[in-house]
């Protein structure tokens, strides 16, 4: 019988304007499908106009300038709805989705269907709920005692993955996708029992745990930031736009 991991899985992945996923905006976004280990993914690509000025900081990081963004890319209401539809359609299909640092790509989806579509990420997946997997969460409670960043980039290097084009959504999406791969057969005596469902939940349990952790960490260290033990969606913020 073949492992989840081996099987079929989507990846989702997107480039914005910053890191604050109640104010940024999603400038491109991909989702990759592929039906087994190995076979040729579907890829489908969204190029977003946010409407807002793109700083240079975001354009150093993807590429993408205001004026390139502004001239090609599409108003971004019918593509937060196709997003979504294709998400909702993987989940229906039985696919687990693959989303690195998922409490960010899939907050910053469902805070631009708000602003966009008066709608929310759970509204269209509430028929099919999302079965996710986070290769970072994963990776970190497997792993955990190893030292060093945990960004895509260093996991595809730790699991020789790789990663042609970094931060470009559809080579980022490309590369968890099969980073989750690598990670399942590594520790398959400790994943290949879990059902992509469980190990869903599992993941809720284990980003907690994570998030207190670093939490402690920040404490110890006087800094005043906060950490979101939510995943994979962090619930919306009263002062959302």
């Amino acid at each position: 019988m073949t492992c989840w991991y081996e099987g079929p899985l989507a990846a989702f992945d997107t480039e914005t304007t910053g890191v604050d996923v109640e104010t940024d905006r999603i400038v491109s976004a991909a989702v990759v499908v592929q039906q087994g280990a190995g076979t040729r993914p579907r890829i489908t690509r969204w190029l977003v106009n946010p409407g807002i000025p793109v700083p240079e900081a975001a354009t150093a990081v993807h590429g993408l300038t205001e004026e390139h963004l502004q001239r090609n890319g599409r108003w971004p209401a019918p593509v937060m709805e196709e997003i979504a539809r294709d998400l909702a359609e993987q989940g229906a299909a039985g696919r687990p989705i693959v989303v690195m640092n998922a409490p960010f790509d899939l907050t910053i989806l469902d805070r631009e269907l708000r602003r966009h579509r008066a709608s929310s990420l759970a509204r269209y997946t509430e028929g099919s709920p999302l079965c996710v997997i986070d290769p970072r969460v994963l990776d970190k409670h497997l792993d955990r005692y190893r030292k060093g960043r945990r960004t895509l980039t260093d996991l595809c290097a730790h699991y020789e993955v790789e990663l042609s084009d970094a931060h470009d959504a559809a080579a980022d999406a490309q590369a968890a996708l099969d980073v989750v791969r690598a990670v399942g057969r590594r520790f398959a005596s400790r994943l290949e029992r879990l059902s992509p469902a469980e190990l869903h939940t599992l993941q809720a349990v284990w980003h907690a745990a994570q998030a207190r952790g670093l939490q402690a960490w920040f404490a110890r260290s006087g800094s005043p930031e906060e950490v979101d033990p939510a995943w994979p969606l962090r619930p919306e913020l009263p002062a959302a736009a």
